[in-house]
């Protein structure tokens, strides 16, 4: 119960990564604010917690969108009276696909959108809770970049770069928030099976990084949510604008 009494937001938690997060969190006594684009997959993900004896609120919310982070963030402080941990987890990759094409073949609308949400959505998450924080003199915010910026995968630039994007914006974020007490670091996972109904193209393509690993088997959203529990828990008190790699050892930061 390193989370008790803790009150957490998970963006995107209503799918795949997002929901092992809420799950795990809610598991060590976290309040959880599953917020995402999909209200019927967030309101799942709270039955899910409360079926487990947690408390949770599904909120649907656009994280591109000022006033849906607002509502966001307000909801969560008018049922608990507090706002905790920030889980930057939203993102266009898995659950809304993206094209795996040359540099070239991507189009300027893809690239627009999918910056909109994984980079401007991350800004803006953290700009709506961080009042919130500063408040009470202590939070953690985590936030979602990939090992493949770290390996500079091929046919996904525009997703490279919005996650390359993400760790500089971590960076920036824990120096100005350090004043506060408010700890910002980037979990880094390696490609994942967090699909809910793979096809076998997928199950291929989630096997294949398993060779290059030294840990040498798929990784499945649960293999994140113990480096996630730590990241938001007092054990990391003074860790912060930190990159934390949590991919079986396929790349080696």
């Amino acid at each position: 119960m390193r989370l008790k009494d803790k009150v957490a937001i998970v963006t995107g938690g209503g799918h795949g990564i997002g929901r092992a997060y809420c799950l795990g969190l809610a598991r060590e006594g976290a309040r959880i604010l599953v917020a995402d684009l999909d209200q019927a997959a967030a309101e799942e993900t709270a039955r899910q917690v409360a079926a487990a004896g947690g408390d949770a609120l599904a909120v649907r919310t656009d994280v591109a969108d000022v006033a849906s982070t607002e509502a966001m963030a307000r909801a969560a402080a008018d049922r608990w009276g507090r706002i905790d941990i920030l889980v930057n987890n939203a993102a266009i990759f898995a659950t809304i696909p993206i094209s795996r094409v040359g540099f070239e073949q991507i189009t300027v609308d893809e690239w627009d959108r999918l910056m909109a949400v994984n980079v401007r959505g991350v800004w803006l998450c953290c700009r709506a809770v961080a009042p919130y924080l500063r408040r009470q003199g202590k939070g953690k915010i985590v936030n979602i970049s990939s090992s493949t910026v770290l390996e500079g995968s091929a046919t996904r630039a525009h997703y490279v770069a919005s996650k390359a994007a993400v760790i500089g914006l971590t960076r920036t974020l824990a120096r100005e928030l350090g004043d506060a007490n408010i700890c910002v670091n980037v979990l880094l996972p390696g490609s994942t099976l967090s699909e809910e109904e793979p096809t076998e193209e997928i199950l291929r393509m989630r096997a294949k990084p398993a060779e290059k690993r030294a840990l040498k088997r798929v990784q499945r959203p649960e293999d994140l949510v113990g480096t996630m529990i730590f990241l938001c828990s007092d054990d990391s008190d003074f860790i912060t604008g930190q990159s934390i790699v949590c991919d079986g050892g396929g790349v080696m930061n």
